[in-house]
């Protein structure tokens, strides 16, 4: 029989009062099982016409104060934060049958988490993020190409490409974080995690 937690669902929710500490232990998990990009999530935002768009990115980062990503600021993903900053989140791990959907408010980096992290990126794909002007209409695939030798000439010093202003990270500060996972007969386990007034989590079970 499988160990249970103090609620009486699966021992891997754990009886923790932090849910970034619980998804650090699934987190984990699944960088150890997935066999590519465990950091991979659904985003979800909401652009000025009221309609949700969905895509994936990857998840850079992660601490108390919420889940990182980085890309264009100008893409349809960023403009739509900026007219509605409440975003979610969501993560599928098939390998582990679990699930998390984390909903927050989202905000820029600092600066100095874009330097340091775009320092890190491939000199490709510093270059391909001067080059892309993303989510804009191509006339021809040839273009985007000629863009990106272009700043390949203008920045041949791969130690030495700065990051682009309209290129940053975002930061999703949770108020509502779940943990699902899958059971027989679909009948569910569920964990709700809400962040409260004074910055304390309130922890509820939910019905699959």
């Amino acid at each position: 029989m499988n160990q249970k937690n103090s609620f009486g669902i699966d021992l891997c929710f754990k009886d923790l009062d932090n849910p970034i500490d619980l998804f650090k232990e699934w987190f984990n998990e699944a960088k150890k099982s997935e066999i590519n990009d465990p950091n991979a999530l659904a985003l979800a935002t909401v652009g000025k016409n009221g309609f949700p768009s969905v895509r994936m990115v990857l998840l850079k980062g992660f601490s108390n104060e919420g889940f990182v990503f980085y890309t264009n600021l100008n893409s349809q993903k960023s403009n739509e934060i900026k007219s509605n900053p409440n975003a979610s989140m969501c993560f599928h791990w098939k390998s582990l049958l679990r699930q998390i959907r984390i909903t927050g408010e989202v905000t820029n980096v600092s600066d100095g988490d874009a330097d340091t992290y775009y320092s890190s990126r491939s000199y490709g794909s510093r270059i391909g993020a001067w080059a892309s002007n993303q989510s804009s209409i191509l006339k021809s695939r040839d273009d985007l190409l000629k863009s990106i030798d272009k700043f390949k000439e203008k920045y041949p010093n791969e130690n030495n490409v700065p990051r682009p202003k309209h290129w940053s990270g975002w930061n999703l500060n949770p108020n509502e974080i779940e943990f699902w996972l899958d059971g027989k007969d679909r009948i569910h386990e569920r964990l709700r995690y809400i962040k409260k007034s004074n910055n304390k989590w309130e922890k509820n079970i939910l019905s699959p």
